[in-house]
Protein backbone atom coordinates (compact mmCIF):
# COMPACT_ATOMS: atom_id res chain seq x y z
CA UNK A 1 0.00 0.00 0.00
CA UNK A 2 1.07 3.33 -0.42
CA UNK A 3 0.16 6.72 1.98
CA UNK A 4 1.12 9.92 1.32
CA UNK A 5 1.75 11.85 4.50
CA UNK A 6 1.50 15.94 4.14
CA UNK A 7 1.53 18.84 6.70
CA UNK A 8 -0.40 21.78 4.32
CA UNK A 9 1.62 24.46 6.49
CA UNK A 10 -2.05 26.07 7.65
CA UNK A 11 -4.43 24.77 4.97
CA UNK A 12 -1.71 26.83 2.21
CA UNK A 13 -0.27 23.42 0.11
CA UNK A 14 -4.43 22.17 -0.13
CA UNK A 15 -4.23 23.04 -3.62
CA UNK A 16 -1.18 20.72 -4.88
CA UNK A 17 -3.03 17.48 -3.20
CA UNK A 18 -4.80 16.48 -6.42
CA UNK A 19 -1.57 16.50 -8.49
CA UNK A 20 -0.15 14.55 -5.29
CA UNK A 21 -2.20 11.90 -5.34
CA UNK A 22 -2.41 11.82 -9.57
CA UNK A 23 1.47 11.60 -9.96
CA UNK A 24 2.16 9.07 -7.13
CA UNK A 25 -1.26 6.90 -6.70
CA UNK A 26 -1.71 6.72 -3.16
CA UNK A 27 -4.00 4.18 -1.37
CA UNK A 28 -4.27 6.68 1.59
CA UNK A 29 -2.91 10.64 2.49
CA UNK A 30 -2.79 11.69 6.04
CA UNK A 31 -2.79 15.11 6.47
CA UNK A 32 -2.21 17.49 9.22
CA UNK A 33 -2.58 21.44 9.78
CA UNK A 34 -5.67 21.41 7.39
CA UNK A 35 -8.71 23.60 7.95
CA UNK A 36 -11.17 20.79 8.10
CA UNK A 37 -14.06 22.98 7.14
CA UNK A 38 -12.57 22.99 4.01
CA UNK A 39 -11.69 19.85 2.86
CA UNK A 40 -13.83 18.08 -0.18
CA UNK A 41 -15.64 14.80 0.28
CA UNK A 42 -13.53 13.08 -2.22
CA UNK A 43 -9.57 13.50 -3.54
CA UNK A 44 -9.77 12.03 -6.86
CA UNK A 45 -10.34 8.67 -6.24
CA UNK A 46 -9.75 8.86 -2.57
CA UNK A 47 -12.89 9.58 -0.24
CA UNK A 48 -12.41 11.34 3.51
CA UNK A 49 -12.64 8.54 6.06
CA UNK A 50 -13.04 11.64 8.66
CA UNK A 51 -11.42 14.87 10.00
CA UNK A 52 -10.78 16.55 13.21
CA UNK A 53 -13.50 18.65 14.96
CA UNK A 54 -11.96 20.61 17.53
CA UNK A 55 -8.75 22.13 16.33
CA UNK A 56 -8.39 25.13 14.32
CA UNK A 57 -5.83 23.36 12.15
CA UNK A 58 -6.77 19.60 12.03
CA UNK A 59 -5.67 16.48 10.84
CA UNK A 60 -7.71 14.37 7.79
CA UNK A 61 -7.29 10.57 6.49
CA UNK A 62 -8.29 9.69 3.33
CA UNK A 63 -8.67 6.21 1.52
CA UNK A 64 -9.38 4.72 -1.50
CA UNK A 65 -12.90 2.97 -1.30
CA UNK A 66 -12.11 0.27 -4.10
CA UNK A 67 -8.98 -1.02 -1.49
CA UNK A 68 -10.55 -0.17 1.37
CA UNK A 69 -13.75 -0.09 3.77
CA UNK A 70 -13.46 2.08 6.79
CA UNK A 71 -15.10 0.55 9.29
CA UNK A 72 -14.42 3.04 12.29
CA UNK A 73 -12.33 6.34 13.11
CA UNK A 74 -11.76 8.00 16.18
CA UNK A 75 -9.60 11.04 17.45
CA UNK A 76 -7.67 11.19 20.17
CA UNK A 77 -6.69 14.13 23.10
CA UNK A 78 -2.96 14.11 23.73
CA UNK A 79 -0.92 15.84 26.63
CA UNK A 80 -0.90 19.49 25.86
CA UNK A 81 2.25 21.84 25.31
CA UNK A 82 2.51 25.11 26.78
CA UNK A 83 2.08 26.85 22.81
CA UNK A 84 -1.10 24.71 23.11
CA UNK A 85 -2.52 25.97 26.20
CA UNK A 86 -1.41 29.73 25.12
CA UNK A 87 -1.88 30.49 21.56
CA UNK A 88 -3.97 27.78 19.87
CA UNK A 89 -5.30 24.90 21.41
CA UNK A 90 -4.84 21.16 19.69
CA UNK A 91 -7.04 19.13 21.43
CA UNK A 92 -7.24 16.36 18.88
CA UNK A 93 -3.61 15.24 17.84
CA UNK A 94 -4.05 11.60 16.12
CA UNK A 95 -6.55 10.56 13.85
CA UNK A 96 -7.21 6.86 13.29
CA UNK A 97 -8.89 4.91 10.93
CA UNK A 98 -10.02 1.46 11.69
CA UNK A 99 -9.75 -0.52 8.06
CA UNK A 100 -10.78 -3.58 6.21
CA UNK A 101 -8.69 -4.44 3.15
CA UNK A 102 -10.56 -5.84 0.55
CA UNK A 103 -7.59 -7.04 -1.50
CA UNK A 104 -6.20 -8.84 1.10
CA UNK A 105 -9.30 -9.83 3.70
CA UNK A 106 -7.66 -7.87 6.64
CA UNK A 107 -7.85 -5.12 9.12
CA UNK A 108 -5.55 -2.60 9.67
CA UNK A 109 -5.23 0.38 11.83
CA UNK A 110 -3.98 3.81 9.93
CA UNK A 111 -3.03 7.34 11.71
CA UNK A 112 -2.87 10.75 11.10
CA UNK A 113 -0.43 11.99 13.80
CA UNK A 114 0.57 15.47 14.43
CA UNK A 115 3.28 16.41 17.62
CA UNK A 116 3.70 19.72 19.81
CA UNK A 117 5.57 21.95 18.38
CA UNK A 118 9.49 22.95 18.48
CA UNK A 119 8.59 24.89 21.35
CA UNK A 120 8.12 21.45 23.71
CA UNK A 121 10.64 19.19 24.72
CA UNK A 122 11.32 16.49 22.95
CA UNK A 123 10.73 14.54 26.26
CA UNK A 124 6.92 15.69 25.82
CA UNK A 125 6.72 15.28 22.27
CA UNK A 126 8.30 11.04 23.20
CA UNK A 127 5.49 11.06 25.91
CA UNK A 128 2.91 11.99 23.13
CA UNK A 129 4.53 9.27 20.43
CA UNK A 130 3.57 6.75 23.16
CA UNK A 131 0.19 7.98 24.20
CA UNK A 132 -0.60 8.02 20.65
CA UNK A 133 0.36 4.66 20.09
CA UNK A 134 -1.48 3.24 23.10
CA UNK A 135 -4.04 5.07 22.29
CA UNK A 136 -4.62 3.56 18.62
CA UNK A 137 -3.42 -0.10 20.27
CA UNK A 138 -6.82 0.19 22.32
CA UNK A 139 -8.78 1.37 19.37
CA UNK A 140 -7.49 -1.64 17.06
CA UNK A 141 -6.31 -4.24 19.46
CA UNK A 142 -3.46 -6.48 17.79
CA UNK A 143 -4.25 -5.08 14.40
CA UNK A 144 -1.25 -3.89 12.07
CA UNK A 145 -1.11 0.03 12.66
CA UNK A 146 0.81 2.58 10.41
CA UNK A 147 0.72 6.24 12.25
CA UNK A 148 2.27 8.66 10.06
CA UNK A 149 2.55 12.44 10.22
CA UNK A 150 4.95 15.40 11.23
CA UNK A 151 6.30 14.67 14.36
CA UNK A 152 8.39 17.71 15.29
CA UNK A 153 11.73 16.08 16.45
CA UNK A 154 14.39 17.44 15.15
CA UNK A 155 17.56 16.04 16.50
CA UNK A 156 17.97 12.95 19.28
CA UNK A 157 16.50 10.67 17.64
CA UNK A 158 18.57 7.77 19.13
CA UNK A 159 16.40 8.15 22.06
CA UNK A 160 12.92 8.60 19.99
CA UNK A 161 14.37 5.18 18.01
CA UNK A 162 14.62 3.55 21.75
CA UNK A 163 11.64 4.48 23.05
CA UNK A 164 9.23 3.80 20.23
CA UNK A 165 10.94 0.04 19.95
CA UNK A 166 10.49 -0.64 23.71
CA UNK A 167 7.12 0.29 22.76
CA UNK A 168 6.96 -2.96 20.32
CA UNK A 169 6.88 -0.21 17.15
CA UNK A 170 9.67 0.69 14.63
CA UNK A 171 10.02 4.33 13.25
CA UNK A 172 11.72 4.74 9.83
CA UNK A 173 12.83 7.97 8.42
CA UNK A 174 12.60 9.22 4.78
CA UNK A 175 15.39 9.09 2.39
CA UNK A 176 16.09 12.99 2.86
CA UNK A 177 15.22 16.03 5.36
CA UNK A 178 11.42 16.77 5.24
CA UNK A 179 11.27 20.23 6.88
CA UNK A 180 14.04 23.27 5.72
CA UNK A 181 12.35 26.49 7.16
CA UNK A 182 14.80 27.31 10.30
CA UNK A 183 18.23 27.13 9.64
CA UNK A 184 19.28 25.13 13.18
CA UNK A 185 15.84 22.66 12.51
CA UNK A 186 15.98 21.31 9.48
CA UNK A 187 15.98 17.49 9.16
CA UNK A 188 13.48 14.60 9.24
CA UNK A 189 10.34 15.58 11.18
CA UNK A 190 7.97 13.85 8.84
CA UNK A 191 8.20 9.80 9.10
CA UNK A 192 6.68 6.81 9.81
CA UNK A 193 5.93 4.38 13.00
CA UNK A 194 4.53 0.98 12.44
CA UNK A 195 3.78 -2.15 13.95
CA UNK A 196 2.72 -5.56 11.75
CA UNK A 197 3.84 -4.31 9.08
CA UNK A 198 7.18 -3.98 6.85
CA UNK A 199 7.81 -0.62 5.34
CA UNK A 200 9.85 -1.05 2.33
CA UNK A 201 10.45 2.80 1.70
CA UNK A 202 9.78 6.25 2.80
CA UNK A 203 10.61 8.46 0.47
CA UNK A 204 10.67 12.32 0.71
CA UNK A 205 8.27 14.25 -2.39
CA UNK A 206 9.34 17.71 -4.02
CA UNK A 207 8.45 20.45 -1.69
CA UNK A 208 5.44 22.79 -2.51
CA UNK A 209 4.46 26.08 -0.80
CA UNK A 210 4.66 24.22 2.99
CA UNK A 211 7.35 24.46 4.89
CA UNK A 212 7.01 20.61 5.31
CA UNK A 213 8.10 18.30 2.21
CA UNK A 214 5.11 15.28 1.73
CA UNK A 215 6.59 11.39 2.19
CA UNK A 216 5.36 8.60 0.53
CA UNK A 217 5.67 5.73 2.21
CA UNK A 218 5.37 2.38 0.66
CA UNK A 219 4.34 -0.53 3.54
CA UNK A 220 2.68 -4.21 3.36
CA UNK A 221 1.82 -6.71 5.52
CA UNK A 222 4.50 -8.35 7.41
CA UNK A 223 4.96 -12.04 7.08
CA UNK A 224 4.00 -12.33 10.68
CA UNK A 225 2.02 -9.58 11.26
CA UNK A 226 1.15 -9.73 14.96
CA UNK A 227 0.96 -6.52 16.84
CA UNK A 228 2.16 -6.49 20.73
CA UNK A 229 -0.92 -7.51 22.91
Amino acid sequence: MRVISYNLRKHAAVGELADLVTAHDPQLVCLQEIDTSQLPAELGPLHLADATKRNRLGLAVYYDRERFESKATAAFQLKKSLHDRIAAPAHERVLGTHLIDLESSRELVVASFHAAPLTALNSLRRKQIHAAHEALRGFGPNLPTLMVGDFNYPVFKDFLHADVRDSGYELTLSDARTYTRYKFFRGHFDFATSIGLDIASVRTLPQGVSDHLPILVAADYAARAEAAA
